[in-house]
This record gives C-alpha cells, sequence and structure tokens, in this order.
C-alpha cells in the first residue's frame, strides 16, 4: 500500500502516544457526567451552554491530537523528494490511504465530515502551510496577524476579529514560519529573530521569534490581491470621485512626479497600481521594491527587489543599489514601492534629471507631513545641505502629493490630492485641489461624507491642455454636501 511515494526501506512505526487511553470514537463519543459536588451548599446546576462548549473544546483538542500525531506518521512514512512531482490528486490519495490505516491501527473512529476535514488540513500541513491555508484561500481576509500559536487575528473590510483558527503549539507555529523563510533562502532563529518574506502568491511575510517575541512568535502576512483593481474599481467603491480620477489621468500622462502618501494599511500600494495604468504601454517602466507587490500591465516593464544580507552578514543589495542601478538601464519612468531611507535622494535626483513621471509611496499623515518626512530622510542619510537647498529640491522634483487614509469606520478613502506649486522664501508652497470632506457618523459607526474640489485651478492646467488634456473648469468647482 501506498507504495508510490513511501520512503524506500519500510515505513517506520508511528509514534505511539505517551499515555495509551482507552479510544472511543470521536462522532459517537457521549460526555461524561460530572461527579456531583459532596457539600450541599455548592449548586448543581450548570449552565445550560456549558456542557456543549465543553465538549466541542475536548472534540477540537482531541483532533488537534490526532492530526499531529498522523502529521508525524507521514513524515516517517512518506518520501518528501518524490513528493515534489506528485500531482494534486495522487497526493491527496496517499495521504487518505495513511490517514485510513494508521486511524485503524489506533482504533480511532472519526465520521465523514471529521474524517475529509482532517485529510484536508494534514494535506495543508505536508504542501502548504498548516492552520494559515484556510485563511489564505479566504478572498475576504486582507490580513493575517498571528499573535503567539492560540491567537490569530484577520482583517475583513478594515476591522480586525479574533478566528477560531490556532496552532498546536509553539514548535508547530515555528516549524511553519520555518518552511515558509527557508523557501525563499533566508532563516529566522535566536541570533536573527525576525525575517522579512514573500510567500509564492506574492504575500508579504513577516515574522519575529522569542526571545524578542515575548508571548509567542508574531506573524503577520498581508495578502496578495490576485484581481488587480483599476480606477474604475476604487471610483465604485468610493475611494475617489470620477473628477479625481479624471484629474489624476491627466497628471499620470502628462508625467507629473507623484508621491502617494498615508499610513499602514491605507491602500498606498493600491493606488500606486491603480495609477499606474495610466501610464503607456510604449513607455520603459522599472519598478524597484522590498517585495514585489505591484502589478504593473504595461508591456515593458522591468522589476528589481532589494535583497538583506546573508548568514553572514554579506551580499546585501539595498534600494539605493536598485535605484543607482536603475538610472543606467534608460528608464522613462522610475517606480519605487516604497521610499523610506537614503535612496530618497537619488529619488529626487531622478525625478529632477529627466525622468518625469517617475512615482513611489511614502508613510506621512498628511501633504506637509510627506514633505517634512522627505526633508528628515535626506538628513538622516548623512547628507549635509541647507534647509533651502533641501526645499528647493524637494520642490522642483515632487510635483503631486496623494493622500490616502483608512478612516475610523475602516473604509479606505483619497482624502487629499495637493499640488506643490514652488518655493515662497523658505516655505514649500503647496495648493490643495480635490478633498474628502467629513459630515458626521451614522448609527452603525460609518462615516458619511463626499468628495470636494476646492476651488482652486490646477497649477498644471496649462501642462495638461498643451498635452491634450483640457479638463472642463468645472471639475475644480466645489460640491456641497447632499
Amino acid at each position: 500500500m501506498f507504495s508510490k511515494y513511501k520512503k524506500p526501506g519500510g515505513a517506520a512505526p508511528a509514534p505511539k502516544q505517551e499515555k495509551p487511553a482507552t479510544v472511543t470514537p470521536i462522532a459517537t463519543a457521549a460526555p461524561k457526567a460530572a461527579p456531583q459536588p459532596v457539600a450541599s451548599m455548592r449548586r448543581v446546576a450548570a449552565p445550560a451552554m456549558a456542557a456543549p462548549l465543553d465538549r466541542d473544546l475536548k472534540r477540537k483538542q482531541r483532533m488537534s491530537d490526532i492530526k499531529l500525531e498522523l502529521h508525524r506518521a507521514l513524515l516517517d512514512n512518506l518520501n518528501l523528494s518524490a513528493l515534489e512531482h506528485a500531482s494534486e490528486q495522487d497526493l491527496r490519495q496517499e495521504i487518505n490511504a495513511i490517514a485510513v490505516e494508521i486511524l485503524a491501527e489506533k482504533g480511532i473512529v472519526l465520521n465523514r465530515e471529521d474524517r475529509m476535514t482532517l485529510n484536508s488540513e494534514l494535506y495543508d500541513e505536508v504542501t502548504g502551510l498548516g492552520p494559515l491555508e484556510t485563511l489564505l484561500k479566504d478572498e475576504t481576509v486582507n490580513d493575517i496577524l498571528v499573535n503567539g500559536p492560540q491567537q490569530i487575528f484577520v482583517e475583513r473590510g478594515g476591522k480586525l476579529e479574533l478566528t477560531d483558527v490556532t496552532f498546536k503549539d509553539e514548535r508547530h507555529l515555528l516549524r511553519i514560519i520555518d518552511k515558509i523563510v527557508s523557501a525563499v533562502g533566508r532563516r529566522v532563529d535566536e541570533s536573527n529573530p525576525y525575517v522579512d518574506a514573500r510567500l509564492k502568491d506574492g504575500s508579504r511575510f513577516n515574522a519575529m521569534v522569542p526571545p524578542v517575541a515575548v508571548d509567542g512568535s508574531l506573524v503577520s502576512i498581508r495578502k496578495f490581491k490576485k484581481d488587480k483593481l483599476g480606477i474604475d474599481d476604487l471610483v465604485a467603491f468610493g475611494a475617489f470621485s470620477e473628477e479625481m480620477a479624471a484629474y489624476l489621468q491627466a497628471a499620470v500622462a502628462t508625467r507629473l512626479n507623484i508621491i502617494v502618501s498615508g499610513g499602514t494599511g491605507s491602500g498606498k500600494t493600491t493606488t500606486l497600481n491603480a495609477l499606474s495604468s495610466f501610464i503607456d504601454n510604449s513607455e520603459r517602466i522599472l519598478t524597484i521594491e522590498d517585495t514585489a507587490e505591484l502589478q504593473l500591465q504595461q508591456t515593458h516593464v522591468g522589476r528589481m527587489e532589494s535583497r538583506p544580507p546573508n548568514v553572514e552578514g554579506k551580499g546585501e543589495v539595498s534600494p539605493r543599489d536598485c535605484l543607482k542601478n536603475a538610472l543606467r538601464m534608460r528608464p522613462d519612468r522610475i517606480i519605487v514601492g516604497e521610499t523610506r531611507g537614503e535612496e530618497v535622494i537619488d529619488m529626487l535626483q531622478a525625478m529632477n534629471t529627466g525622468h518625469d513621471g517617475s512615482m513611489t509611496t511614502i508613510h506621512a499623515n498628511s501633504a506637509r507631513d510627506g514633505v517634512s518626512r522627505l526633508e528628515n530622510m535626506i538628513a538622516m542619510a548623512g547628507i549635509e545641505m541647507p534647509l533651502k537647498a533641501v526645499r528647493s529640491q524637494i520642490s522642483s522634483a515632487v510635483n503631486l502629493i496623494v493622500q490616502a487614509s483608512r478612516l475610523q469606520d475602516g473604509s479606505r478613502r483619497m482624502t487629499s490630492i495637493t499640488e506643490i506649486t514652488g518655493m515662497e522664501g523658505d516655505v514649500i508652497s503647496m495648493q490643495e485641489i480635490f478633498r474628502y470632506q467629513r459630515v458626521g457618523l451614522t448609527p452603525e459607526n460609518k462615516i458619511i461624507g463626499h468628495f470636494t474640489a476646492t476651488g482652486v485651478r490646477s497649477h498644471f492646467a496649462e501642462r495638461f491642455r498643451m498635452w491634450g488634456y483640457d479638463l472642463p473648469s468645472s471639475i475644480y468647482e466645489p460640491v456641497a454636501a447632499q
């Protein structure tokens, strides 16, 4: 039996439990009656829901123990090197056959539903990421946040919620983490307790393990959207208005340098992806990211990804190294996934030296904060320049700052579009063209608001007209609340 993927030389015996208890069928076992308390003053009757909840907890724990034991047996029996070329159907049949045999040997009886669930979870353990596979396949989940083996949160619709998915213990969680990072040539242990990686589907993965993580390993997974959201999709979702979309199309097509600003999870990368759809197919685009997430649809795209140092502390390729090399590769536009360090000076130089239409994202709470962040990053890069020279460099390089925000009800909105128009003395001159105007809250704590122009005509209106994008003056007129 299961000779096709069985290890040569016979299977090792399945590990035995230290306490071989009399096994009762999970599907038919009845809960034991609790012994009655001796003291007459103690209340005998338990709450009505206590027994079912206790029974479900014990059943779940027992299923977890069975799955762990079967997984060990599978590792002993399966020839893992042969599995690389096995089809999914063959592997599922093999796992099912081994599970049936081992369950029969141990006298464990499961109903059909439990058996199918167990086989599916065993398949995920052998080929995938164990308990996380179910959440990764759930299209409604945006983020997966693991706080130790017994606490896994997900984000749905901008709101965090606790799931009933758990790991067996810390060792189980560490084994899944090691499986992820080893697949991309990284490692994580006490000497290197944190790691940043990418899953097969492109999802961003970050983990931190003990002793740095005090209560168990911390894992965060930002899921990679398989379906690219375009401008029309974002307008339909209410992320911004049609007038703002028309303005942004003109801004990208006429090669303005754009920075998308926002906090964590505010939709910066999604916005950058959507804006890139306005780039002409004839242009050569180079992208630079820490973790490749951009989904550009143009024909001529060169993608680069930075690399951390190896175990010996060598081999690092920083975003700045990628950016310097990109300048020698005849790009029409350069798109940097996120600017957060010394590469900022090279990015500004590129924007200032013939690579118009370049785009990047930064972490900031407003357009003015975004400019301050750029100044701080230049200072942190160790470049000694007078403040006025730094601001002059920024004002001539950056044309537009698009502010993305995640509001308190979990919704994501483009809350502001601001133009940088130059310098007035020592201060960078800015003007807001569009904004999201909040009005109030519904009884369900949903934010009420609308998008409106500020009444200020674009500084680049003449540039738009010269490039064939003569926007009507009506899009700059303020909209009253409905």
